[in-house]
């Protein structure tokens, strides 16, 4: 068996490649999800590691859950019904807590379907470009069963509530195009240059001081369940260690001098 998930490393930016493309990249099988989380840690880890790409091998970003597996014994549905809640609980729901708690920007290069647990796997990541041959579905509902693995708080969030109800309850899938209509992704490009352009953006992010896209990635994530007050005093004490760091006064002096900054992430 491939190893589920590979970890490449090209200077600062980190390439994550869901790599069991003959089964179109599923997240549920637990050997699955123990590989991303483990990604996700060493991610962190890497003190030269600034942004991350995720993408996926062969045609598709990922089918989400593996069907062949979620139902036999050891799988995530269990006869008796609270070890399935128990299941959920120590499977597919964390990475969905791990991408949230992650503190390194995550950019998802959505080579092809990204359908149910596959679509939400690109709403854990902080950014979202497509290939034009990427489609999206939550399509849980067409199974007969619901978002078990957070799509119904990450989705809205993304999309909007009106457009996030739409997709889970219609279960209906969306190309590229209609995905950057309502905002699921910033940008769809020719498959063949879906790669080139998401290490350009991750360019972007990795030329700022990496402490404080980590803390500016930690205040987006915290405003989503804090209010205007918590949040603000969290900017302020972030504030107070940015302005402590050897690559603030180097973004200022470089601004000055009118050079450009070489930043130590100190």
């Amino acid at each position: 068996m491939n190893d589920p998930i590979l970890y490449d490393r090209d200077g600062a930016i980190v390439t994550l490649t869901l790599n069991l493309p003959e089964l179109r990249n599923p997240i549920s099988d637990n050997d699955v999800i123990d590989a991303i989380v483990g990604a996700l840690d060493r991610l962190e880890d890497d003190g030269e590691a600034r942004v991350a790409i995720l993408t996926g091998a062969g045609s598709a970003f990922s089918g989400g859950g593996n069907l062949k597996t979620i139902a036999q014994k050891g799988g995530l549905a269990d006869p008796l019904p609270v070890r399935t809640r128990g299941n959920y609980k120590r499977g597919i729901q964390r990475l969905p807590l791990r991408f949230a708690d992650l503190e390194v920007p995550v950019i998802a290069a959505v080579n092809g379907p990204a359908i149910g647990a596959g679509c939400d796997l690109a709403c854990m990541c902080d950014l979202r470009i497509a290939g034009e041959s990427a489609r999206f579905a939550e399509s849980f509902v067409k199974l007969g069963i619901v978002p078990g693995d957070g799509g119904a708080w990450l989705l809205p969030r993304v999309v909007g509530f009106s457009k996030a109800s739409e997709m889970a309850l219609t279960g209906d899938p969306i190309d590229a195009r209609e995905a950057l209509a309502c905002g699921l992704v910033s940008k769809v490009v020719p498959d063949g240059e879906l790669l080139a352009e998401a290490r350009k953006l991750a360019a972007r992010i990795a030329v700022n001081p990496p402490q404080a896209v980590r803390m500016t990635k930690r205040l987006l994530w915290e405003s989503h369940g804090t209010s205007l007050a918590s949040l603000l005093e969290l900017s302020a004490a972030m504030q107070a260690l940015a302005h402590a760091t050897d690559d603030n006064r180097e973004a200022i002096a470089a601004f000055l001098e009118k050079r450009t900054p070489d930043f130590s992430g100190r």
